[in-house]
């Protein structure tokens, strides 16, 4: 029996800070993506809104029941008969804000949502600072969402640089892994090619993460790179740094036949971690 295939997208952005003018672009590049064959279409993470400003953020996004990028999203999946993975928005969740990921059935039905684990605190040595956790509410639950070709675990952007996430959505059945982003252009350059490889191989997975991109109206400068990398770390896709369309075959057979190779997940073995002490020194017998 021949593995599936499917076709995914990565919608490259430069999300601004009008919610609605981010809604009608997303859209567009789906049905755009959907046009063009793609089965499967991931949108970047904070796809709606990108502002740094605590008190402009607040005032612009409510709760996920009345998001108009959601919904907007929703019916364009419905429409085109995608799936889309909307890669991030921003829901308010009591005094903070929820950065959530949503899967979208071809029927427009949410399937599974999931809230960034790990929030980017740092002072950068270009002079910026990014506090998340002074805004944002982490999530506590890695997530696998079904599709019709087999389980996708999320996660989103600073989740990439903890392999056990990764590690622990494989190993719970994961085929495809994802981490849409807004990466800075520093860390971006350093990082980001590297990290996603590495994620693919050492889980013998799909890595589908789609990017913001450029000089943003809030003045942040984002990498970009929008990938889709095969289980044996081959970059079948790269969105470099404009926005655009980003597409590639997936053929789900790589996955078995690179964990049939390098079975790392099958391998893998509980340890402990121990402080060596050092020996204590020889005594020195006695001479006349």
């Amino acid at each position: 029996m021949t593995a599936p295939r499917f076709t995914a997208a990565c919608i490259q952005m430069c999300s601004g800070r009008d919610p609605l003018k981010n809604r009608d672009d997303a859209v567009a590049m789906v049905r755009q993506a959907a046009g063009q064959g793609a089965d499967f279409i991931q949108t970047p993470e904070m796809t709606s809104l990108v502002c740094r400003d605590r008190a402009e953020l607040f005032g612009k996004v409510g709760p996920e029941e009345t998001d108009p990028t959601l919904a907007a999203l929703r019916e364009a999946a419905r429409q085109e008969g995608v799936m889309v993975h909307i890669g991030s928005i921003a829901v308010k969740v009591g005094d903070k804000v929820a950065n959530r990921a949503f899967v979208i059935d071809r029927d427009g039905e949410i399937v599974a949502s999931y809230d960034k684990v790990h929030l980017f605190d740092v002072d950068l040595p270009n002079g910026e600072s990014w506090r998340e956790s002074a805004t944002y509410t982490g999530g506590d639950k890695a997530v696998l969402a079904p599709t019709p070709w087999g389980l996708l675990g999320l996660t989103i952007c600073y989740d990439v640089r903890f392999a056990a996430l990764y590690k622990a959505l494989a190993s719970g059945g994961a085929s495809f892994l994802s981490a849409p982003a807004c990466f800075t252009k520093q860390t971006g350059e350093a990082h980001w090619h590297v990290l996603h490889r590495a994620r693919a191989i050492e889980t013998g997975s799909f890595m589908i993460s789609a990017a913001q991109a450029g000089t943003h109206e809030d003045g942040r400068e984002t990498f970009g790179h929008s990938v889709i990398i095969d289980p044996w770390g081959r970059v079948l896709a790269d969105g470099g740094t404009g926005v655009g369309v980003v597409m590639a075959e997936i053929d789900t057979g790589l996955v078995a036949d690179s964990r049939g190779r390098i079975p790392t997940l099958k391998n893998a073995r509980p340890f402990t971690v121990e402080v060596a002490s050092a020996p204590e020194p020889a005594k020195q017998s006695a001479t006349a």
